[in-house]
Protein backbone atom coordinates (compact mmCIF):
# COMPACT_ATOMS: atom_id res chain seq x y z
CA UNK A 1 0.00 0.00 0.00
CA UNK A 2 1.23 3.58 -1.08
CA UNK A 3 0.82 6.76 0.72
CA UNK A 4 0.43 9.84 -1.79
CA UNK A 5 -0.04 13.43 -0.50
CA UNK A 6 -0.72 16.64 -2.19
CA UNK A 7 2.03 19.04 -1.69
CA UNK A 8 3.58 22.37 -3.49
CA UNK A 9 0.61 24.11 -2.00
CA UNK A 10 3.29 26.41 0.20
CA UNK A 11 1.84 24.23 3.08
CA UNK A 12 4.44 24.18 6.05
CA UNK A 13 5.58 20.32 5.82
CA UNK A 14 6.27 19.39 2.56
CA UNK A 15 9.81 18.92 3.08
CA UNK A 16 9.55 16.06 6.18
CA UNK A 17 6.37 14.59 4.53
CA UNK A 18 8.94 14.00 1.37
CA UNK A 19 10.71 11.73 4.15
CA UNK A 20 7.57 9.26 4.72
CA UNK A 21 5.42 9.66 1.33
CA UNK A 22 5.82 7.03 -1.98
CA UNK A 23 3.81 9.91 -4.21
CA UNK A 24 3.40 12.93 -4.39
CA UNK A 25 0.41 15.12 -5.87
CA UNK A 26 2.30 18.23 -6.77
CA UNK A 27 -0.23 21.50 -7.39
CA UNK A 28 0.78 23.13 -10.90
CA UNK A 29 -1.22 26.21 -10.63
CA UNK A 30 -5.13 25.91 -10.70
CA UNK A 31 -5.58 26.16 -6.78
CA UNK A 32 -2.04 26.90 -5.52
CA UNK A 33 2.03 26.59 -7.35
CA UNK A 34 4.25 27.98 -9.79
CA UNK A 35 7.10 26.84 -11.10
CA UNK A 36 9.20 27.51 -8.45
CA UNK A 37 7.33 25.66 -6.25
CA UNK A 38 6.71 22.96 -8.92
CA UNK A 39 11.01 23.19 -9.04
CA UNK A 40 11.55 22.76 -5.37
CA UNK A 41 9.15 19.45 -4.84
CA UNK A 42 10.23 18.06 -7.72
CA UNK A 43 13.72 18.36 -6.55
CA UNK A 44 12.98 17.02 -2.63
CA UNK A 45 10.91 14.03 -4.84
CA UNK A 46 14.07 13.24 -6.37
CA UNK A 47 16.05 13.46 -3.12
CA UNK A 48 13.94 11.04 -1.53
CA UNK A 49 12.93 8.58 -4.07
CA UNK A 50 8.89 9.99 -4.28
CA UNK A 51 7.16 9.92 -7.72
CA UNK A 52 5.80 12.58 -8.90
CA UNK A 53 2.73 13.33 -10.39
CA UNK A 54 0.65 16.21 -11.69
CA UNK A 55 -2.38 18.02 -9.11
CA UNK A 56 -4.77 19.59 -11.28
CA UNK A 57 -8.10 21.98 -10.15
CA UNK A 58 -10.25 23.98 -11.29
CA UNK A 59 -8.97 27.47 -12.22
CA UNK A 60 -9.74 28.62 -8.31
CA UNK A 61 -6.31 30.32 -6.50
CA UNK A 62 -8.79 32.16 -4.37
CA UNK A 63 -10.78 29.51 -3.19
CA UNK A 64 -8.06 26.58 -3.28
CA UNK A 65 -9.87 25.18 -5.86
CA UNK A 66 -13.12 24.25 -4.21
CA UNK A 67 -15.08 26.66 -6.78
CA UNK A 68 -16.51 25.29 -10.04
CA UNK A 69 -15.98 27.72 -12.54
CA UNK A 70 -18.74 28.24 -15.41
CA UNK A 71 -16.02 28.38 -18.11
CA UNK A 72 -17.11 25.63 -20.77
CA UNK A 73 -16.01 22.41 -20.87
CA UNK A 74 -13.49 22.73 -23.74
CA UNK A 75 -12.18 26.26 -22.28
CA UNK A 76 -11.52 24.12 -18.68
CA UNK A 77 -9.84 20.55 -20.02
CA UNK A 78 -7.58 23.24 -22.02
CA UNK A 79 -6.77 25.28 -18.43
CA UNK A 80 -6.39 21.45 -16.86
CA UNK A 81 -4.00 20.76 -20.25
CA UNK A 82 -2.20 23.66 -19.77
CA UNK A 83 -1.37 23.44 -15.82
CA UNK A 84 -0.56 19.55 -16.73
CA UNK A 85 2.03 20.33 -19.70
CA UNK A 86 3.04 22.98 -17.00
CA UNK A 87 4.37 20.67 -14.51
CA UNK A 88 5.73 17.71 -16.72
CA UNK A 89 7.99 20.51 -18.62
CA UNK A 90 9.37 21.49 -14.86
CA UNK A 91 9.81 17.93 -13.76
CA UNK A 92 11.53 15.98 -16.54
CA UNK A 93 13.80 19.23 -17.25
CA UNK A 94 14.73 17.76 -13.49
CA UNK A 95 14.91 14.18 -14.13
CA UNK A 96 11.60 13.38 -12.70
CA UNK A 97 9.38 10.57 -14.60
CA UNK A 98 5.83 11.71 -13.85
CA UNK A 99 3.77 8.66 -13.43
CA UNK A 100 0.24 9.75 -12.05
CA UNK A 101 -2.17 12.82 -11.99
CA UNK A 102 -5.09 13.34 -9.42
CA UNK A 103 -7.24 16.48 -9.53
CA UNK A 104 -7.57 18.44 -6.87
CA UNK A 105 -10.49 19.92 -4.81
CA UNK A 106 -13.75 20.35 -6.17
CA UNK A 107 -12.88 18.78 -9.41
CA UNK A 108 -12.13 15.20 -7.92
CA UNK A 109 -15.04 15.18 -6.32
CA UNK A 110 -17.44 16.43 -8.86
CA UNK A 111 -15.63 13.90 -11.51
CA UNK A 112 -15.77 11.38 -8.76
CA UNK A 113 -20.05 11.48 -9.50
CA UNK A 114 -20.69 13.68 -12.39
CA UNK A 115 -20.51 12.15 -16.19
CA UNK A 116 -19.33 15.91 -17.47
CA UNK A 117 -16.71 16.48 -15.14
CA UNK A 118 -15.71 12.29 -15.51
CA UNK A 119 -15.40 12.66 -18.93
CA UNK A 120 -13.37 15.86 -19.38
CA UNK A 121 -10.87 13.88 -16.83
CA UNK A 122 -10.96 11.19 -18.95
CA UNK A 123 -10.11 13.21 -21.99
CA UNK A 124 -7.12 14.66 -20.07
CA UNK A 125 -6.09 11.24 -19.60
CA UNK A 126 -5.92 10.36 -22.71
CA UNK A 127 -3.87 13.58 -23.45
CA UNK A 128 -1.33 12.36 -21.33
CA UNK A 129 -1.79 8.33 -21.77
CA UNK A 130 1.55 7.75 -20.02
CA UNK A 131 0.46 8.68 -16.95
CA UNK A 132 -2.13 6.83 -14.41
CA UNK A 133 -5.42 8.61 -12.35
CA UNK A 134 -5.66 8.54 -9.04
CA UNK A 135 -9.18 8.43 -8.22
CA UNK A 136 -11.99 8.42 -5.20
CA UNK A 137 -11.96 4.45 -4.59
CA UNK A 138 -15.09 2.99 -5.91
CA UNK A 139 -16.61 6.08 -7.46
CA UNK A 140 -18.44 5.62 -10.36
CA UNK A 141 -15.22 7.59 -12.56
CA UNK A 142 -13.28 4.88 -11.68
CA UNK A 143 -15.29 2.29 -13.62
CA UNK A 144 -15.93 5.38 -16.65
CA UNK A 145 -12.48 5.71 -16.65
CA UNK A 146 -11.25 2.04 -16.82
CA UNK A 147 -14.08 1.56 -19.44
CA UNK A 148 -12.34 4.32 -21.46
CA UNK A 149 -9.32 2.56 -21.68
CA UNK A 150 -7.61 4.98 -18.88
CA UNK A 151 -5.47 3.37 -15.74
CA UNK A 152 -6.95 4.29 -12.74
CA UNK A 153 -5.36 4.12 -8.89
CA UNK A 154 -7.92 3.89 -6.43
CA UNK A 155 -7.51 5.54 -3.57
CA UNK A 156 -8.93 6.05 -0.03
CA UNK A 157 -8.52 8.95 3.06
CA UNK A 158 -7.46 7.87 6.48
CA UNK A 159 -8.43 11.85 7.18
CA UNK A 160 -11.42 12.15 6.03
CA UNK A 161 -14.94 11.07 7.06
CA UNK A 162 -17.10 9.27 4.13
CA UNK A 163 -20.25 9.04 3.23
CA UNK A 164 -23.15 5.75 2.41
CA UNK A 165 -22.55 6.88 -0.99
CA UNK A 166 -18.60 6.29 -1.06
CA UNK A 167 -18.29 10.12 -1.19
CA UNK A 168 -16.01 12.20 1.39
CA UNK A 169 -18.34 14.58 3.57
CA UNK A 170 -18.36 18.00 2.27
CA UNK A 171 -15.89 19.96 4.74
CA UNK A 172 -18.87 22.17 5.70
CA UNK A 173 -19.87 19.09 8.01
CA UNK A 174 -19.09 18.84 11.26
CA UNK A 175 -16.57 15.75 11.37
CA UNK A 176 -15.86 15.89 7.53
CA UNK A 177 -11.85 16.01 8.49
CA UNK A 178 -10.32 13.97 11.08
CA UNK A 179 -7.55 15.60 12.90
CA UNK A 180 -6.68 13.43 15.42
CA UNK A 181 -3.86 11.14 14.20
CA UNK A 182 -4.74 8.27 16.58
CA UNK A 183 -8.01 8.64 15.00
CA UNK A 184 -6.65 8.43 11.61
CA UNK A 185 -4.20 5.70 12.45
CA UNK A 186 -7.14 3.79 13.13
CA UNK A 187 -9.09 4.63 9.72
CA UNK A 188 -6.03 3.73 8.36
CA UNK A 189 -5.98 0.18 9.82
CA UNK A 190 -9.77 -0.21 9.10
CA UNK A 191 -8.99 0.21 5.36
CA UNK A 192 -5.69 -2.21 5.35
CA UNK A 193 -8.02 -4.67 6.36
CA UNK A 194 -11.26 -4.07 5.14
CA UNK A 195 -12.96 -3.14 7.84
CA UNK A 196 -16.51 -1.10 7.68
CA UNK A 197 -15.73 2.76 8.62
CA UNK A 198 -18.18 4.38 10.69
CA UNK A 199 -19.18 7.00 7.88
CA UNK A 200 -21.00 10.38 9.01
CA UNK A 201 -24.38 9.73 8.31
CA UNK A 202 -24.74 7.12 10.64
CA UNK A 203 -23.95 4.03 8.12
CA UNK A 204 -21.01 1.34 7.57
CA UNK A 205 -19.03 1.42 4.37
CA UNK A 206 -16.10 -1.16 3.41
CA UNK A 207 -13.30 0.72 1.42
CA UNK A 208 -11.00 -1.38 -0.49
CA UNK A 209 -8.24 1.29 -2.19
CA UNK A 210 -4.50 0.60 -3.51
CA UNK A 211 -3.01 3.97 -2.27
CA UNK A 212 -3.90 6.12 0.52
CA UNK A 213 -3.81 9.95 0.57
CA UNK A 214 -2.69 12.64 3.51
CA UNK A 215 -3.31 15.59 3.20
CA UNK A 216 -0.42 18.22 3.05
CA UNK A 217 -2.48 21.33 3.92
CA UNK A 218 -3.54 20.09 6.73
CA UNK A 219 -2.02 21.38 10.05
CA UNK A 220 -1.34 17.94 12.03
CA UNK A 221 -0.62 16.58 8.13
CA UNK A 222 3.02 15.49 9.27
CA UNK A 223 1.76 13.48 12.42
CA UNK A 224 -1.31 12.36 10.28
CA UNK A 225 1.27 10.27 7.67
CA UNK A 226 3.53 9.03 10.59
CA UNK A 227 -0.07 7.38 11.84
CA UNK A 228 -1.05 6.28 8.46
CA UNK A 229 2.74 4.91 7.69
CA UNK A 230 3.12 3.21 11.50
CA UNK A 231 -0.49 1.39 10.58
CA UNK A 232 0.50 -0.03 7.10
CA UNK A 233 4.06 -1.21 8.75
CA UNK A 234 1.86 -2.59 11.80
CA UNK A 235 -0.52 -4.17 8.61
CA UNK A 236 2.48 -5.61 6.86
CA UNK A 237 3.72 -7.45 10.15
CA UNK A 238 0.56 -8.72 10.66
CA UNK A 239 0.13 -10.20 7.15
CA UNK A 240 3.78 -11.71 7.84
CA UNK A 241 2.88 -13.33 10.43
CA UNK A 242 -0.13 -14.60 9.86
CA UNK A 243 1.51 -16.55 6.94
CA UNK A 244 3.20 -18.39 9.45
Amino acid sequence: MWINADLGEGCAHDEDLFKIIDWANIACGGHAGDEHSIRLACMLALEHGVQVGAHPSYPDRTGFGRQKPMSPPAQLLGDLKRQMELFESIATKLGCSPAHFKPHGQLYNDAAFQPAEAEILIDLARAFPHLKLLALAESPLVAWARSAGVEVVEEAFPDRAYLSTGALAPRSQVGAVLHDPLQVKAQAALILRGGPLKCLDGSSRVVSAQTLCVHGDSAQALDNAKAVRAAITEHEQDMFNGAD
